[in-house]
């Protein structure tokens, strides 16, 4: 780890993925002393594809990573969503589906976007892998943590940036139940052998209240397979349980057609299988005292909005240019909610607009949605979801060099109410 003759204080960040080493990249910066702690024994490669949209790029751009990013795009050509006898109700670019901008924004896989962060990072910040927090005090002068290893540190601020399950929120909040809202389905994410041959393309199979989808990332011999379904409560006892959770899908899969089967017995001999609810996390207030949440662990907005990477990338830079900027915390945290809560809370809301209604619960929805998508088919190309591109940035790049020298200027980000959607399923 660098040193640095001077340093705004020192910041605990519970989470190496993309909200914790994005965040500890802005800290750095603006001349924080940064650690992060990570609970895996190394960085996570892989990863289902995921999209940075709208304002996110704008911070990408800042961060200098853009270009690589661009680079690492995947160029899905067609998106095909079939019956449930496996014929075909619509083809489409996918970004007439997703909302997304054709050039502008971009979809990599997950692995690659964390490496990026961690690769701008690693040299200038700690990371202590495979531990966590245990607990923590918050006084007056700073928080004292012990770590699960045993190790026993003080910092002058903790930010949990460490996903929807976040152990730093429920330390300091409470119970996840209290801020999890669950949106009625679940799902299985898992990889499988590509046998059927598809390229650069996603199948979605529908039938009312089920779907399952494959994704081909390139020519890789490996698909991304998604199995979700809706569920009246959250299967509390399967989340914890992994034989449990390849019951439920195969019990709720049985009978269905197309390629479910092979979908079924592919997850259950998957070596990375991932189960969970689809659901969003909503507080009434992101930090406490001298803790503040970041990214999912803070406002998780569920898969459907496709936003939860674009949340993380602007959430992390709005907050660590609040805490360069403001000279408490509790001023820095206040202006970085104030700035962010508008912006969360208009894409959250695209759950019932966009990704929900790709999954619809009854024949008359999936009928309509049909309809909506063969109209898509013959629309011009659409100019995004307004919502991707609401929050104005502000202006938080240090004045120095990248060492940390300067601070952010200019006015807090301003969030626009969008006055009609863009071309969209939803």
């Amino acid at each position: 780890m660098s040193t640095r003759t001077a340093s705004k204080g020192s910041v605990l960040v519970s989470g190496a993925s993309i909200a914790g080493s994005a965040v500890a990249f802005w800290l750095h910066r603006y001349g924080f002393e940064v650690t992060v702690v990570e609970k895996s024994t190394g960085l996570r490669g892989g990863g289902y594809p995921i999209d940075v949209r709208g304002t996110a790029v704008e911070v990408a751009r800042r961060m200098g990573i853009l270009p690589r990013l661009r680079d690492a795009h995947i160029e899905s050509r067609r998106m095909t969503f079939l019956n449930a006898d496996g014929s075909e109700a619509a083809v489409l670019r996918p970004q007439a589906v997703t909302g997304g901008i054709e050039g502008h924004d971009v979809e990599v896989p997950r692995g690659d976007l964390t490496g990026l962060l961690y690769g701008a990072v690693r040299d200038e910040v700690e990371f202590m892998f495979d531990d966590s927090i245990d607990v923590l005090r918050d006084h007056a002068h700073g928080v004292d943590v012990t770590f699960r290893s045993g190790v026993r540190r003080s910092f002058d601020l903790v930010l949990g940036a460490d996903g929807l399950h976040s152990r730093t929120r429920e330390l300091v909040f409470g119970p996840e139940r209290r801020f999890h809202h669950y949106l009625g389905y679940c799902f299985a994410l898992f990889t499988m052998p590509n046998t059927a041959g598809l390229s650069h393309e996603v199948l979605l199979w529908n039938t009312p209240g089920r779907a399952a989808a494959l994704y081909a990332v390139g020519d890789s011999d490996e698909l991304h397979a998604l199995l979700t379904f809706t569920h009246p409560e959250p299967p509390y006892e399967a989340l914890r349980d992994a034989g449990a959770q390849h019951d439920l899908v195969a019990a709720t899969f049985a009978g269905d057609g197309w390629d479910i089967p092979a979908m079924v017995a592919a997850l259950r001999d998957a070596d990375d299988p991932f189960f969970d609810t689809v659901s969003q996390i909503r507080m009434p207030c992101w930090s406490s005292g001298r803790v503040a949440l970041v990214g999912d662990a803070a406002h998780a907005p569920s898969f459907l909005t496709g936003q939860g990477t674009s949340l993380a990338l602007v959430g992390a830079y709005l907050l660590a240019g609040s805490l360069a900027a403001h000279r408490d915390h509790t001023g820095a945290f206040a202006a970085y909610e104030r700035d962010l809560r508008g912006f969360v809370e208009l894409n959250q809301a695209q759950v019932g607009e966009g990704g929900a209604a790709l999954f619809p619960t009854t024949a008359e929805a999936l009928e309509q949605r049909n309809s909506r998508l063969r109209g898509l088919t013959t629309a011009p190309p659409g100019r995004g979801r307004a919502a991707h591109t609401a929050l104005t940035l502000p202006d938080h790049r240090p004045h120095g060099p990248s060492s940390g020298v300067g601070g952010p200027h200019g006015d807090g980000a301003h969030v626009r109410e969008p006055q009609a959607h863009g071309r969209h399923s939803g």
